[in-house]
């Protein structure tokens, strides 16, 4: 028989990783706080648990997925772990979840951080991929079952490493959607629609994706050789976003912040490196 599983929070996330789970012949114990929302799984043969305590000793592995990681602390304080494998799919700070993995084993549980890079829509298919990271033996022991839900990646022993490695990839997508919104937003302050920005913005975007890689080798050496895209010449640019944006009279926020870095690096003496070098002033703000 294939590895039950317990699964706490049946929001969009959990309901899709459920699927998927029976989709792959586990059996799925589940609660969620709204008992309603469990309704389809246990229609599709998954068993609904009485209460927390109940769901966590159904299992020994324990996947969670709620909004936070204060949930599964006020679901979970009073609850007997022992012996339990606890993966929380939970969004939440880095340090955060280093105190959670204390907390666990302190209730003589084992723990895993974990974070989803994909939306519900996509858990379960060959698209979706997660990050992990506390134990590697305790990984490794359960890695052909969480594969139902993505393709797990495990990051590192260190419990805060797959929050920061789901943190930093958010930082650059939610940051990616903001910019497109105020691109069009610019644009469409000359009534030009949405529609006719996004195919272009996309082309950028795959020019951005071509970037990363010389980038990423220049940050790693502290090598930024001024010889194309200088920090004064894309500072420059980044000044005409913000005047085009203020005369549009749109916000200011987003291109402001962009140009700030590019101030305080032309600030420090630096204008004649690559853009790269802004990677200085954002390690170190002050």
């Amino acid at each position: 028989m294939n590895q039950p599983v317990t699964l706490i929070g049946l929001g969009p996330m959990g309901q899709a990783m459920v699927h998927a789970l029976l989709d792959a012949g586990h059996p799925v114990t589940v609660w969620n706080r709204t008992a309603s929302r469990a309704d389809e799984v246990v229609a599709r043969g998954a068993v609904r648990a009485a209460g927390p305590a109940e769901a966590v000793a159904a299992a020994e592995l324990v996947v969670l997925s709620l909004t936070d990681y204060a949930a599964m602390h006020a679901i979970l304080d009073q609850v007997d772990v022992t012996g339990k494998v606890i993966v929380n799919l939970s969004s939440d700070s880095p340090e955060v979840t280093r105190e959670a993995a204390k907390w666990a084993g302190q209730r003589g549980a084992r723990f895993l951080t974990g974070g989803v890079m994909v939306p519900a829509p996509m858990v379960g298919t060959e698209a979706s991929y997660v990050y992990y990271s506390g134990p590697r033996e305790v990984f490794d022991v359960h890695e052909k079952t969480l594969a139902v839900i993505g393709a797990p990646h495990h990051m590192g022993t260190d419990p805060g490493l797959a929050q920061l490695f789901y943190q930093a990839n958010l930082d650059v997508f939610l940051t990616a959607l903001s910019a497109f919104l105020h691109g069009s937003a610019l644009l469409g302050s000359a009534g030009v629609p949405a529609k006719d920005f996004a195919p272009w913005a996309a082309q950028v975007l795959q020019l951005v994706i071509q970037f990363l890689p010389q980038s990423a080798e220049q940050v790693d050496a502290d090598e930024h050789p001024g010889d194309l895209s200088t920090v004064t010449m894309m500072g420059a640019t980044a000044d005409h976003v913000l005047a085009a944006s203020r005369e549009a009279g749109i916000d200011l926020d987003l291109p402001r912040a962009i140009k700030a870095h590019y101030d305080r690096t032309i600030a420090a003496g630096k204008g004649g490196d690559n853009w790269t070098r802004l990677i200085d002033g954002i390690r170190n703000p002050g």
